[in-house]
């Protein structure tokens, strides 16, 4: 055996029992995303009864990229360190002994982020106040001091929540730079943040988009939400969309630092994130046709995202006043209305314009969803089309997550299962963003 031979076979024989040396719950390390690779977090859970959903923020840190380290406070019963020693791989600090534990993981330039979920009134009230006499409040005064990122996601009682101390306590250390995760107040209860959700205020934190998206300066046009054709002044026919996909892509693209401009139909609610935001609201078909064409003779993109659920059909004939109930059956005839899409490449003023296209359908199998997305594809020119089933379980009109297969003229696909629309959007982005690199 050559020297060259000898070399490799030990440098295999090294990965191999670095392989074997790891724990089994780091083999989900980075299987949904490498936006949180070599990010160390830590993960602090105390004696709330939300304590159980740890295991899901620890997962979906994990899935994401990120190393997890667990302190738990003895308050904590709910779970036990041996779970959380399983859903993370790594050993669980449940007192501070002579290694300086809390030292290890929260002085300056020792962890990335410091993530207090579930947070009790309890240790909120001793963190605001410099107590430290609990290994979350000990871990918590030390990386305050080294100005390691904290995130705080409280759960109680509302009514504790809500208490003039409670608040205080919040500002005092808002004021120090600590983040909170507001809870959702439902039921009487403070809910904790759902981990998806507190994986986007994280993933902001740690400037992920910035990075990882390089689409700054480019200019975006997203259509969302739905249309309307209108039977008679007070009815209409239209489609299931709330919105939320599109108004989640324009959001973490405006992230990532491009110039968006969305064309917004009806939505379920409004978008606080993207007010006075440049935003076209329209109602009709034909008033998102003309905003789109307006917008795209007038203006050079770069990239067009069509994730709005144009209506497909339009009354003939109106009514131009209320059809009365008392009439009994009305037959109502309906022809087709044009695709707005079809137009795009007619009108942009550039010429090599990145074009994306969705595309819906309702309970059918992968592999006939991902058929249509390529039919789609060829019948519109576009460059990617993102498809989805709205018939599969958490994927319905108005729901915040989504499962989608990506296709392009590769012949290229890729499956993003169930999760956060934003994430979702995120992962979209950083697909057409390879365009630009």
């Amino acid at each position: 055996m050559n020297t060259r031979n000898y070399k490799k076979m030990i440098l295999n024989q090294n990965e191999l029992s670095r392989i074997r040396s790891a724990h089994p719950s780091k083999d989900i390390k980075g299987k949904e995303g490498r936006e949180l690779q070599g990010k160390k977090i830590v993960l602090c859970i105390t004696g709330s009864v939300a304590a159980y959903k740890a295991i899901d923020m620890a997962r979906i840190l994990i899935r994401h990229g990120a190393d997890v380290y667990p302190v738990m406070s003895n308050s904590s019963k709910l779970i036990t360190a041996e779970i959380m020693q399983w859903a993370t791989g790594n050993n669980v600090v449940t007192k501070l002994t002579g290694n300086l534990e809390h030292i290890f993981l929260a002085d300056k330039n020792r962890s990335d982020l410091i993530l207090v979920y579930p947070c009790t009134a309890n240790t909120l009230g001793k963190f605001a106040n410099g107590i430290d006499d609990t290994t979350v409040t000990s871990v918590l005064a030390v990386a305050l001091g080294s100005k390691i990122p904290i995130f705080v996601a409280p759960a109680m009682h509302e009514s504790m929540y809500t208490n003039e101390i409670i608040r205080k306590n919040i500002g005092l250390l808002k004021t120090v730079g600590t983040k909170f995760l507001a809870p959702s107040l439902v039921e009487g209860k403070a809910k904790i943040i759902e981990p998806d959700q507190a994986l986007l205020s994280i993933l902001r934190e740690l400037k992920w988009s910035h990075l990882s998206i390089p689409l700054k300066g480019k200019k975006i046009l997203i259509t969302t939400g739905s249309t309307v054709e209108h039977i008679d002044p007070i009815r209409v026919i239209t489609n299931l969309s709330s919105g939320k996909m599109g108004y989640a892509l324009a959001e973490e693209a405006s992230y990532s630092g491009a110039q968006v401009s969305l064309i917004s139909g009806r939505v379920s609610q409004p978008h606080p994130i993207l007010v006075n935001k440049n935003i076209l609201n329209v109602s009709t078909t034909e008033e998102m046709r003309s905003a789109v064409i307006s917008e795209l003779s007038s203006k050079r993109f770069d990239v067009a995202i069509f994730c709005a659920a144009v209506t497909d059909f339009a009354p003939v004939r109106p009514s131009t006043n209320k059809i009365m109930t008392d009439k009994g059956k009305i037959v109502l005839h309906l022809s087709p209305t044009p695709k707005v899409i079809d137009q795009v490449r007619q009108y942009s003023k550039n010429k090599e314009l990145f074009l994306v296209a969705f595309k819906a359908e309702h309970r059918v199998s992968s592999s006939y969803l991902i058929d249509r997305a390529y039919h789609k594809m060829h019948e519109c020119g576009a460059d990617m089309v993102i498809a989805n089933d709205l018939g599969r379980k958490g994927c319905g009109a108005g729901s915040d997550q989504s499962e989608v297969f990506i296709v392009d003229k590769q012949m290229k696909v890729i499956h993003f299962s169930l999760q956060n629309k934003n994430i979702i959007a995120r992962k979209i982005l950083r697909r057409i963003s390879q365009r630009f690199r």
